[in-house]
Protein backbone atom coordinates (compact mmCIF):
# COMPACT_ATOMS: atom_id res chain seq x y z
CA UNK A 1 0.00 0.00 0.00
CA UNK A 2 1.10 3.52 -0.74
CA UNK A 3 -0.05 6.61 1.11
CA UNK A 4 0.19 10.13 -0.31
CA UNK A 5 -0.67 13.54 1.10
CA UNK A 6 -2.64 15.40 -1.56
CA UNK A 7 -3.73 18.95 -0.79
CA UNK A 8 -3.83 18.20 2.95
CA UNK A 9 -5.77 15.02 2.30
CA UNK A 10 -4.26 11.60 2.76
CA UNK A 11 -5.08 9.06 0.07
CA UNK A 12 -4.09 5.42 0.34
CA UNK A 13 -3.49 3.30 -2.76
CA UNK A 14 -3.78 -0.46 -2.76
CA UNK A 15 -2.74 -2.48 -5.81
CA UNK A 16 -5.46 -4.73 -7.21
CA UNK A 17 -6.24 -6.72 -10.35
CA UNK A 18 -9.33 -5.45 -12.15
CA UNK A 19 -11.38 -7.95 -14.19
CA UNK A 20 -12.23 -5.58 -17.01
CA UNK A 21 -11.22 -7.91 -19.81
CA UNK A 22 -8.10 -6.10 -20.96
CA UNK A 23 -5.99 -3.93 -18.64
CA UNK A 24 -5.95 -5.64 -15.25
CA UNK A 25 -3.39 -3.59 -13.28
CA UNK A 26 -5.31 -1.32 -10.95
CA UNK A 27 -5.36 0.64 -7.72
CA UNK A 28 -8.03 1.00 -5.10
CA UNK A 29 -8.02 4.55 -3.72
CA UNK A 30 -9.09 5.14 -0.11
CA UNK A 31 -9.61 8.48 1.62
CA UNK A 32 -8.31 9.38 5.08
CA UNK A 33 -11.27 7.61 6.70
CA UNK A 34 -10.36 4.46 4.74
CA UNK A 35 -13.47 4.73 2.54
CA UNK A 36 -13.13 3.44 -1.02
CA UNK A 37 -13.44 6.49 -3.28
CA UNK A 38 -12.10 5.26 -6.62
CA UNK A 39 -10.81 2.39 -8.72
CA UNK A 40 -8.04 3.26 -11.18
CA UNK A 41 -6.89 1.06 -14.06
CA UNK A 42 -3.46 1.33 -15.71
CA UNK A 43 -4.01 1.20 -19.45
CA UNK A 44 -1.56 -0.91 -21.43
CA UNK A 45 0.74 0.50 -24.06
CA UNK A 46 -1.45 -1.31 -26.62
CA UNK A 47 -4.48 0.78 -25.64
CA UNK A 48 -5.59 2.79 -28.68
CA UNK A 49 -7.08 5.72 -26.76
CA UNK A 50 -4.65 6.52 -23.93
CA UNK A 51 -1.68 4.13 -23.88
CA UNK A 52 0.15 3.91 -20.56
CA UNK A 53 -2.20 6.25 -18.74
CA UNK A 54 -4.35 5.69 -15.66
CA UNK A 55 -8.13 5.58 -16.12
CA UNK A 56 -10.86 6.29 -13.56
CA UNK A 57 -12.65 2.94 -13.84
CA UNK A 58 -15.10 3.82 -11.06
CA UNK A 59 -15.61 6.72 -8.70
CA UNK A 60 -17.78 6.93 -5.60
CA UNK A 61 -19.38 9.88 -3.82
CA UNK A 62 -18.10 13.15 -5.34
CA UNK A 63 -16.15 11.15 -7.91
CA UNK A 64 -19.24 9.38 -9.25
CA UNK A 65 -20.50 10.58 -12.60
CA UNK A 66 -20.37 10.20 -16.34
CA UNK A 67 -16.83 11.60 -16.64
CA UNK A 68 -14.10 8.96 -16.48
CA UNK A 69 -10.87 10.87 -17.14
CA UNK A 70 -7.42 9.50 -17.87
CA UNK A 71 -4.24 10.66 -16.15
CA UNK A 72 -0.60 10.68 -17.24
CA UNK A 73 0.49 9.13 -13.92
CA UNK A 74 -0.71 8.21 -10.45
CA UNK A 75 0.34 11.59 -9.03
CA UNK A 76 -1.96 13.36 -11.49
CA UNK A 77 -4.80 11.00 -10.63
CA UNK A 78 -4.28 11.57 -6.90
CA UNK A 79 -4.23 15.36 -7.38
CA UNK A 80 -7.52 15.24 -9.32
CA UNK A 81 -9.15 12.97 -6.73
CA UNK A 82 -7.88 15.13 -3.86
CA UNK A 83 -9.28 18.30 -5.45
CA UNK A 84 -12.71 16.78 -5.90
CA UNK A 85 -12.82 15.35 -2.39
CA UNK A 86 -11.64 18.65 -0.87
CA UNK A 87 -14.79 20.31 -2.26
CA UNK A 88 -16.74 17.94 -0.03
CA UNK A 89 -15.40 19.55 3.13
Amino acid sequence: METALVSRMTLTLQPVRVANGTDEEGMLVFDEKQRLVAVLTHLSEANAVAPGQWFLEAGFGRLDGVSHPTFADLSSAQAWIGQRLAKER
